[in-house]
């Protein structure tokens, strides 16, 4: 019924619950009935995931919970829904109550570089001692007077503002304007038909909009609610929100920070700093106070930071900064402050629409005009210029354009990718640079050992395989390597569990879970090593002394000293080593090839550790151990790269996408990763520190932001200035991360991409896109989705205006000329109902190019209807023209200008647009090609229904007479079928020629600004 499914940190566990699923009821009962048990601190359930996460008191056990929640849920089944229905409204209206407190002006809070004072001075800003803390009193007054401690979430789309953004295009307006006009001439079928369209295109786009809202928010996740201080010389818990400035916060491992505060005390403390700073590594803490000017926020030793985690030891620190002061709170700002980017689709089609708007008022006023000449009535020519205008404006382009977009939300969601709006799908397929943000994103934010140096011998750890020189190493086939591990595993401060199925549960620091993990994967019995060599003491590492030992009694009632820690350090009171297998006297000269393994490992962005052991008797009772040691070896550490992210990068630049790395890292930390991805096109690695970025102008840094690869020791305000500098070059980007720290970036960029899982809620509130299983490899098919998108779209507007412009045409000539009009109003409705929608919508269904990845990506500033193409529109426009315009005369000769010469028109012109859609399939492909493109079902099932429809028209009566038109005999069919197929022939037969300008090349970028030397 209930499984435990994380419970590695003390006092807190996750568990998953079947029942929970889609149970709101259930939620609500759980979370009121856990919360009122003494002990239990903390509940939150989520009905879509299925997971509950509860934190408890050290007198609970993760197990002794989750019978806690089976009997309340055994509770809850038995409760009827009346009675279970009373109880949450009873509950839910209590907690309002309580929950609501009076909001406050929120004074500013001072502003100083605490890093660079004494904590005594600190102390004393604040009015509060390290030993006892604030009083009650003075915490209040804090209160009252900075307001609560807590940062406002970021406000959802409403239902009703997706609805109304679905109605914000021109040629929407434009449509609606039509319909208004329609039913004041008397139109009111008209009306009805415009504004089914026009709903149809809003339904698609709020449908899948809304659910994609829904889904991303779904992801949530809820931080910690209370915090321990010590007030009046007492250590109490108290809520998050309540913590104020001058408060003494109690760090214990496990632990969220809960404001920003100066450490008074560090004992082995680490924090994982990472949502904030983009450093993958957890910091080291220290109380000294720093020395300098403009120090980074990852270097600052001494502060730790609202949001972030307490991976290892513990300490002190009173409060300097609580609520929107805090680092996280300025971020939050900047996000705020940042402005989303129109996508490159959703500009060119508003532009198309306003030259469509202005196109159909010129052809209405015209029309309008020569009728008026030509002696027709003022309502009769009324009706048809206004339905002439309409005709300019294709009915089925924003149907067309939101309909395609949504299906690849469709498409993305199976893959795991969930899209928040329609034109996300299509900026990725038109992004030029993407901006890589390292640590979560390229790297897995967790450490791993992949490398071990001994007897100077290299050995890669890799997927839990140990590779000399490409053959595979069996670690209990080589004597040094095994005790390198168990001494790995002894001396390390790592919690280790294992349940009955042999599964390992791991707590403690990064870099010691690191090393169990190397154990395991060589077969190492962790639980049973440990319970061989029991702990007898352990001396741990301090601020000047960057070892670690411990020590163990052995079978044969001796003692082992087990040590790492820094290389330098630990090979200093090494005595001996192994070489060639046998263990020798440790030299000088040894210990400089040792200091020159140590520097290359280094340099290639490892941490790396030193390793060494000794025995000694068991009757030894000094307090050093740590001499005359045996050198074992290095151990390199890194955070690995995610699989498939060098094979997507080499993508990446196969279909002409830039890719730039951002990261908080030390530039050779970066410079190591970035070579080891092949980051840049070039031959050469351009990097650019924080330190050189601040001193550049945003001009300067305009000019040189699409030649960086890598930029280093980057801030959130600096991430967010690459993005607006890459922009402000013509750069289309797309920007990906998952921490705090990534947000303001996120939103600027015009596609922001945050992982589902390891990322924070910040950054998934912001993004466009969020990869649900954080596989950055899904973007390439993204990409490929917006290109083909664009690419559909592209011919879809092709062979709308190719279409509409025949209509124009045919009712312009027949106007002027004075052979009276070919089609009517309701005709000329009816005929972008049939042609529009449905054969429009299929070409926008077509496959992928083979192509579509080895093409650049196209020039934001190129209009989807270039220049070159106008000139083709204009001839198959033309030449459907002429081909209806003959039908028509055929008519006039026959009939006179009589409905039949319209019904022979009209079916002329509707055939011929439905034909005209298979010559739009491809640019320059023809019907005539032995090479066939690839069959497409939907234009296929388009053109036969739409033909279908075309012969009820004039074979039902009521369709026949709401429509004017007549019953026609064999010839009359046979001169229709001739002119609507001749211009699909000739239209087909003189692709190749070229007509007007040539084709600009795809994708061609923008022209690049002149090289400028990088500082």
């Amino acid at each position: 019924m209930v499984k435990i499914i994380h419970n590695q940190v003390k006092g807190r566990a996750r568990y998953k619950v079947k029942e929970l699923y889609r149970s709101e009821s259930l939620k609500q009962y759980l979370e009121r009935s856990l919360s009122e048990i003494s002990g239990i601190n903390y509940v939150s359930a989520n009905p879509l995931t299925s997971n509950i996460l509860v934190i408890f008191e050290k007198e609970y056990s993760a197990d002794k919970v989750a019978l806690l929640i089976e009997q309340n849920i055994s509770q809850y089944q038995k409760l009827g829904n009346k009675s279970l229905g009373k109880h949450l409204s009873k509950t839910k209206k209590e907690l309002t109550k309580a929950t609501q407190k009076p909001i406050v002006n929120a004074q500013a809070q001072k502003i100083e570089n605490w890093h660079l004072m004494e904590t005594d001075a600190v102390l004393t800003a604040f009015n509060t001692s390290k030993q006892s803390g604030l009083s009650s009193k003075s915490a209040a007054e804090n209160l009252k007077k900075y307001g609560l401690n807590f940062l406002a979430t970021a406000k959802n789309r409403s239902d009703l503002s997706i609805l109304i953004d679905q109605f914000k295009s021109l040629p929407v307006a434009l449509l609606g304007v039509a319909a208004g006009v329609s039913v004041f001439t008397g139109g009111l079928i008209d009306a009805l038909v415009i504004l089914g369209v026009v709903g149809l295109n809003a339904a698609i786009g709020y449908t899948t909009e809304s659910q994609s809202e829904r889904i991303i928010h779904s992801l949530g996740s809820h931080q910690e609610t209370s915090t321990w201080v010590i007030r009046d010389g007492k250590q109490l818990e108290i809520p998050t929100e309540d913590v104020v400035i001058g408060d003494i916060l109690v760090l214990k491992t496990g632990g969220y920070i809960a404001a920003d505060a100066r450490l008074l005390e560090a004992e082995n403390l680490s924090v994982d700093e990472s949502a904030l700073t983009g450093e993958s590594i957890p910091v080291t803490k220290s109380t000294t106070p720093l020395k300098g000017e403009d120090i980074p926020l990852a270097d600052r030793k001494n502060m730790v930071y609202k949001g972030t985690l307490v991976t290892g030891g513990q300490g002190l620190a009173v409060v300097v900064a609580t609520a929107k002061f805090t680092e996280m709170g300025k971020i939050q700002q900047l996000v705020g402050k940042a402005t989303t980017t129109e996508t490159p689709l959703t500009r060119q089609l508003n532009e198309v629409g306003s030259q469509l708007v202005a196109i159909g008022m010129g052809i209405c006023g015209l029309v309008f005009g020569i009728g008026v000449l030509r002696g027709y009535g003022l309502l009769q020519m009324l009706q048809s210029s206004i339905s002439l205008a309409v005709a300019a404006v294709p009915e089925g382009l924003p149907t067309i354009a939101t309909t395609t977009l949504a299906l690849g939300i469709q498409d993305m969601r199976q893959r795991n990718v969930l899209v928040r709006s329609l034109s996300a799908v299509e900026a990725l397929g038109s992004v030029q640079t993407i901006c890589l943000d390292k640590t979560g994103t390229i790297t897995e934010n967790r450490m791993c050992v992949v490398e071990v140096h001994i007897d100077s011998q290299q050995i890669v750890v890799s997927d839990g395989e140990f590779i000399a020189n490409g053959e595979n190493i069996n670690p209990y086939a080589c004597d040094q390597l095994l005790k390198l591990i168990h001494v790995s595993v002894l001396c390390n401060e790592s919690e280790v569990n294992q349940d009955q199925d042999g599964e390992y549960s791991i707590k403690g620091s990064a870099t010691e879970n690191a090393l169990i993990y190397m154990a395991i994967a060589a077969g190492v019995n962790v639980t049973q090593l440990r319970q061989k060599y029991k702990l007898l003491h352990t001396n741990l590492r301090s601020e000047n002394r960057n070892i670690m030992s411990t020590v163990h009694i052995t079978e044969n009632n001796q003692k082992l000293v087990a040590v790492k820690g820094s290389p330098g350090e630990v090979a200093q009171i090494c005595k001996f080593w192994f070489k060639d297998g046998e263990i020798t006297t440790l030299t000088e000269e040894d210990r400089r090839s040792l200091e020159i393994e140590n520097d290359q490992m280094a340099g290639k962005a490892l941490r790396v550790l030193g390793v060494a052991y000794t025995h000694i008797d068991a009757s030894h009772n000094g307090n050093n151990y740590e001499q005359d040691l045996t050198w074992l070896g290095l151990v390199g550490m890194a955070d690995p790269i995610r699989k498939g992210v060098k094979e997507l990068i080499a993508d990446f630049h196969e279909a002409g996408i830039d890719t730039v790395m951002i990261t908080g890292d030390q530039s050779p930390t970066a410079y190591a990763i970035a070579k080891e991805l092949e980051l840049s096109r070039e031959s050469q690695l351009e990097i650019l520190d924080s330190t050189d970025l601040n001193n550049l102008t945003p001009e300067a840094l305009t000019a040189l932001a699409d030649k960086v690869d890598v930029f280093a020791r980057i801030s959130p305000s600096n991430k967010l200035q690459i993005v607006q500098a890459l922009q402000s070059a013509g750069q289309v980007v797309a920007m990906t991360g998952d921490g705090i720290n990534d947000a303001p970036a996120l939103k600027a960029a015009q596609v922001g991409v945050a992982m589902g899982k390891g990322g924070t809620d910040v950054a998934r509130e912001v993004a466009d896109i969020v990869l649900e299983d954080d596989r950055l490899e899904t973007m390439i098919v993204a990409v490929s989705r917006g290109r083909t998108i664009y690419n559909n779209i592209r011919k879809s507007v092709h062979f709308l205006l190719a279409t509409n412009i025949s209509e124009i045409i045919v009712m312009t000539t027949a106007t002027a000329v004075g052979i009276g009009e070919p089609l009517n109003a309701i005709q000329l409705l009816w005929l972008n109902l049939v042609t529009d929608i449905f054969p429009g919508l299929s070409l926008a269904l077509e496959a992928p190019e083979p192509d579509v990845l080895s093409q650049p990506p196209r020039n934001p500033e190129e209009p989807i209807v270039k220049h070159s193409d106008f000139g083709r529109i204009a001839f198959e426009a033309g030449i459907i023209s002429l081909s209806t315009l003959a039908a028509y005369g055929y008519g006039i000769r026959k009939y006179g200008i009589s409905p039949q010469a319209s019904t022979i028109a009209f079916m002329s012109l509707t055939l011929a647009q439905l034909l005209h859609t298979i010559s739009c399939r491809s640019e320059k492909h023809s019907i005539f090609n032995s090479e066939k493109i690839p069959n497409n079902p939907y234009l296929n099932a388009a053109i036969v229904g739409s033909f279908a429809i075309q012969l009820l028209a004039i074979a039902l009566p009521p369709l026949r007479s709401l429509l004017k038109l007549t019953p026609i005999n064999i010839v009359d069919r046979l001169v229709i079928g001739g002119s609507a197929l001749l211009p699909l022939l000739v239209n087909e037969s003189t692709k190749n020629i070229s007509l007007g300008e040539n084709h600009s090349t795809p994708g061609q970028h923008a022209a690049l600004p002149a090289q400028t030397q990088l500082a």
